[in-house]
């Protein structure tokens, strides 16, 4: 099986780029996106969120007889980064298989020319409804959601379910953050990858490093509850909002793996005190789609 992986993700076919792809589909068809209808792609859950087997997948249907069942929690392929250095194959292989006999299937393959239909990412609504309505079959948005981050649920949540990603912020919504002082130099833990920053500027943006460190302590509070950490109630808390499909997290090998996290968010169930308890919290900070505007606004700044 190992071998079947590797070939899978480490081949080097020729092949042309999206925009190439896009440029050959308007010149031979140029009203061929418009004339297209969109088809009708939803996500089957259980009603039970305490069936853990059951609540695991979703099964995404794209027409009659076309159906595949995913895993709610998607891994990032992060697996495959070598964690900014060269990348040792044979590891990467065997810690994509350890995510796959720990059930956790499903792999985001937008990378690794296995993609057969069109996905978006960061997409505002207003942009999304303009595209859905011209007939361009797009099955999924992914768009940053988090605690800190409500805005899919403003407006996204209506038109769309959701593929979301910065559920735990890059590893700010974890107990490594708990309690750290980050303003005095080596005091606390680094902000040393580019993710960890750019969701650092989320938190400013949204009520500064004490209202997070608030946020941190009731998810503290939450997760002893359960007996699980606080990036599983992080992530949890993200898969039990409205028009949640899955939830993306990522790992970086050699660095970080969450087998045992990501496997215990399906057996995680909130109850409404710990919905509400975190709710609370999020709704004291800025409101960030008037801050920065609909999903996706931060990187279209000028």
């Amino acid at each position: 099986m190992a071998a079947t992986v590797q070939r899978l993700l480490f081949s080097t076919p020729t092949f042309k780029s999206d925009g190439a792809r896009a440029r050959n589909a308007r010149g031979s068809d140029p009203a061929g996106l418009r004339r297209r209808r969109t088809p009708t792609v939803r996500c089957v859950g259980t009603a039970d969120p305490a069936a853990t087997a059951a609540t695991r997948k979703s099964t995404v249907r794209s027409g009659v007889g076309d159906a595949l069942e995913i895993c709610r929690v998607l891994n990032g392929m992060w697996q495959t980064s070598g964690g900014w250095g060269r990348i040792d194959r044979d590891a990467a292989v065997d810690a994509m298989l350890r995510y796959a006999d720990a059930g956790l299937g499903t792999f985001d393959m937008a990378d690794h020319w296995k993609i057969k239909t069109l996905a978006l990412t960061n997409f505002d609504t207003e942009r999304l409804h303009i595209i859905v309505e011209n007939g361009i079959p797009v099955v999924s948005n992914q768009v940053q959601h988090s605690i800190v981050d409500m805005r899919p649920q403003q407006r996204m949540a209506e038109l769309c379910q959701l593929t979301a990603y910065g559920t735990v912020m890059g590893g700010l919504l974890s107990e490594k953050f708990l309690d750290a002082n980050i303003s005095i130099p080596f005091a606390g833990p680094p902000l040393n990858t580019p993710s960890l920053q750019k969701y650092k500027r989320m938190v400013d943006a949204w009520g500064g490093w004490n209202l997070f460190q608030v946020l941190l302590q009731t998810l503290k509070k939450v997760a002893t509850k359960h007996g699980v950490s606080i990036s599983t109630v992080a992530v949890r808390y993200i898969l039990d909002q409205p028009s949640v499909a899955g939830s993306m997290i990522g790992v970086r090998l050699g660095l970080s793996d969450h087998i045992q996290d990501t496997n215990a968010i399906f057996s995680l169930v909130l109850d409404d005190e710990d919905m509400n308890s975190i709710a609370e919290v999020s709704k004291k900070g800025k409101d960030l789609l008037k801050v920065i505007g609909d999903c996706g606004d931060e990187y279209r700044r000028a």
